[in-house]
């Protein structure tokens, strides 16, 4: 049986592993399966469609037929790091006294390595004696590109119902209690035309005029949806709207060709009672509203859909978290987490984890140490209220 790694040194491990979401992940999930191989966990890889990554599931404990006992969850791919200013290697563990810096410490492998391990300590002989309910991980692939491994998961894992419905899902919110975020919805649209000698343009067809008409819609939608607002919209009192952003526009070879292909990329950020199903036809409404010059045509797709989440304040799960941190209100973020897609599957999920969404996706990316330890303290103190005998 694998000996316990500390908390920093199971971080460590964890980070080394370059688990950018172009890379597979099985590496890691190899490294993590083998740590946890204990009496009394049961381990389950839910492979990707192209067999490339997995999710991976753990339980520990003992098997029951309801809901009962605790989930954690966490995403084990992480941004890129190539981006300058980086002052030590993102994927080597950095201490510096107050903070773990590295790529992932925060967003979020900080939060799998104390799942990992509280885990692999609820497995020791002793505290499996005391267990009365599972502890159970639900450990996802490809959240930073889409939340597609908790779509997977929610989609074509079958076991969603055996395991505990209470959930934490540990993305950096400083410690606190967050039960509503919104969504993302990433959309492109492609514009195809005929490309020419721009001393001929009769010859060819631009495809990037019109391209640039269907921004300037896709911006009167957005200040409409900032008019209307949405059901949910007092939660989220920074940016009470649906907001569209333009995130990137390819197009063009030369200025002296006419371009014949122009591709626009769009994100929304969904909310809770205002969701893709309603925003993404406004968005397609909006492109093709544009007239097209004779042979230019478009064809918009969905990218990825990430859905909003809202956690019922009467959920146990949100109560005993309140109860453990002392908070009295919940929080909403405005970034999107597994949790949409695993409140479809059926658990109740609550966010709270160590760090700051502020330093995540940024060089020198970092962890306190107080709030790991802080998060560990709680996390612990309920998979002990959840999960054990209170003798």
């Amino acid at each position: 049986m694998p000996a316990l790694l500390s908390d920093a040194e199971l971080l460590a491990r964890i980070v080394a592993f370059d688990t950018v979401s172009s890379n597979s992940n099985l590496p890691l999930v190899d490294f993590i399966s083998e740590y946890l191989d204990r009496p009394g966990v049961r381990i389950e890889r839910h492979p990707s469609p192209d067999g490339t990554k997995a999710n991976l599931i753990v339980r520990v404990g003992p098997e029951r037929e309801d809901s009962a006992g605790l989930a954690l969850s966490g995403h084990m791919d992480v941004v890129p790091a190539g981006e300058p200013g980086w002052e030590s290697d993102p994927f080597t563990l950095t201490d510096r006294g107050d903070r773990w810096v590295a790529r992932g410490a925060c967003d979020m492998k900080g939060f799998v390595a104390l799942a990992v391990n509280l885990a692999a300590e609820a497995a020791q002989p002793d505290r499996l004696a005391r267990m009365t309910a599972p502890l159970a991980l639900v450990i996802t692939y490809d959240e930073e590109v889409g939340t597609l491994g908790a779509r997977w998961l929610a989609e074509d894992y079958g076991g969603c119902g055996t395991l505990p419905r209470a959930m934490i899902i540990g993305e950096p919110t400083s410690l606190a209690v967050v039960g509503l975020h919104k969504g993302h919805l990433k959309m492109r649209a492609t514009f195809s035309g005929k490309s020419a000698h721009s001393g001929y343009p009769h010859l060819g067809a631009n495809a990037i005029v019109p391209a640039g008409r269907a921004i300037v819609a896709l911006a009167e939608l957005g200040v409409g949806l900032e008019r209307e607002g949405a059901p949910s919209s007092a939660s989220f009192p920074d940016v009470p709207f649906a907001a569209i952003n333009v995130g990137t526009v390819h197009g063009g070879s030369a200025i002296n060709v006419v371009p014949d292909a122009c591709v626009v990329e769009i994100g929304v950020r969904t909310m809770p009672g205002l969701e893709s199903a309603r925003l993404a036809p406004r968005v397609e409404a909006a492109i093709t509203s544009v007239p097209l010059p004779a042979g230019v045509t478009v064809r918009t797709e969905i990218l990825s859909d990430s859905p909003p989440m809202m956690l019922s304040p009467d959920a146990p799960i949100h109560r005993l978290l309140f109860d453990l941190t002392g908070q009295k209100e919940t929080r909403s973020v405005g970034f999107a987490t597994d949790a949409g897609w695993l409140a479809r599957a059926g658990f109740d999920c609550a966010v709270f984890g160590p760090g700051t969404i502020e330093v995540a996706h940024k060089p020198n990316e970092w962890l306190p140490k107080s709030e790991y330890a802080k998060a560990r303290e709680i996390v612990e103190r309920a998979i002990t209220r959840l999960c054990e005998d209170p003798q």
